[in-house]
């Protein structure tokens, strides 16, 4: 079976969806790959990510929609693709090739209000034409499926959840000796679900009574409407603690991770979190706000404040950094949760359903 995959997020610079392709590419090109079968990527651009034994054509075009819907499936189906996997919220809608998408989450559907309205309605209607355009859907979280049961009203049978594997930092990337002090870290594109001015925030309060405390956001912001986060660092009396990086290539990112020892993320709305599952990996606790899915991802293993209190925040992102008993018992549930996160379940969960429409 040859087994077509729309690469385009392993492009330039991967983040969430990237990582996530990335971590079931490395599974399936393995040498220890036991499924038979040829993978083939689509991008647009040279993929720099290392990878196993696989073809990669590049197609010309600049990879947006015109590219997945026109240039893909004609390129697809005169490689012979037997079936296609678009792992990012949408899949060409006119091709007879079997397909199978993933929509790891669907805010723009459930809060039209986070996202410009041109784009918004693009993301809306492709997903939904998506959904039911392909033989299944596969996303990472009961909470995800029941978004898409209920908005798109796609029947439950058809979407599969296979949650992804986690990656722990890489100890041999991370510091030999983590600079001193109480580090908290924030990872991810900074979107307004995911209330980065209330961390601000909270850490000015942390800060004024702990003179080792840092903050580090890692992340672009795509903010709608747009929040402007470097007036607020420089607003914040505690504006030399507070590190913000655009983006922060790998090797500086498991840096920051192996200095960090607390990792928050007040976000409201995910189709799962990864972030803080691969801070947990690391041994780090975090600092998550109370949503139906933070509690599914995370459980016993993670801190949660009510959105409703905000004035919460400073006073548990103490325990989290400086109470010994609150952070042993955290890491204490650990095991258990990370155990339901294995990069090698996820891709062979996954090729089993790319076999199944096929």
């Amino acid at each position: 079976m040859r087994v077509g995959v729309d690469a385009r997020e392993l492009s330039g610079r991967p983040t969430g969806v990237g990582r996530y392709l990335g971590g079931l590419l490395r599974e399936w090109t393995s040498p220890g790959a036991s499924h038979g079968h040829e993978v083939v990527l689509y991008a647009h651009r040279p993929i720099e990510v290392p990878l196993g034994a696989c073809t990669t054509r590049l197609l010309p075009g600049s990879g947006g929609t015109v590219w997945e819907q026109r240039t893909l499936p004609g390129a697809a189906a005169a490689d012979g693709i037997d079936v296609l996997f678009s792992p990012a919220y949408s899949t060409p809608l006119l091709t007879r090739i079997p397909r199978v998408v993933a929509l790891h989450d669907i805010s723009f559907a459930a809060r039209p209000e986070w996202f410009r309205w041109r784009e918004g309605l693009r993301r809306r209607w492709l997903a939904r034409r998506s959904a039911a355009a392909a033989r299944a859907v596969l996303t990472i979280s009961e909470f995800s499926k029941r978004e898409i049961v209920e908005r798109f009203g796609t029947a439950p049978s058809k979407v599969h959840v296979i949650p992804p594997g986690i990656d722990a930092p890489d100890a041999a990337l991370a510091p030999a000796a983590p600079a001193p002090g109480a580090h908290v870290l924030y990872v991810g594109s900074i979107f307004n679900r995911r209330h980065v001015p209330h961390l601000i925030a909270a850490f000015t309060a942390l800060a004024a009574s702990h003179a080792d405390a840092s903050l580090h956001l890692v992340g672009d912001n795509r903010s709608y409407p747009h929040q402007d986060l470097a007036a607020l660092i420089a607003a914040s009396s505690s504006s030399a603690r507070i590190h913000w990086h655009r983006y922060a290539p790998e090797a500086e990112l498991q840096a920051l991770y192996g200095q960090a020892r607390a990792f928050v993320f007040l976000s409201e709305y995910e189709g799962l979190g990864l972030t803080p599952l691969e801070a947990l990996a690391g041994g780090i606790p975090s600092l998550l706000l109370d949503t139906p899915v933070a509690r599914e991802s995370c459980g016993e293993a993670a801190l949660y404040v009510p959105l409703a209190a905000p004035e919460r925040t400073a006073e548990m992102l103490e325990r989290l950094l400086y109470d010994e008993t609150t952070r042993h018992a955290l890491l204490a549930a650990r095991p258990a949760v990370l155990d339901r996160y294995d990069w090698t379940r996820a891709a062979r969960d996954t090729m089993t359903l790319l076999e199944q429409v096929r």
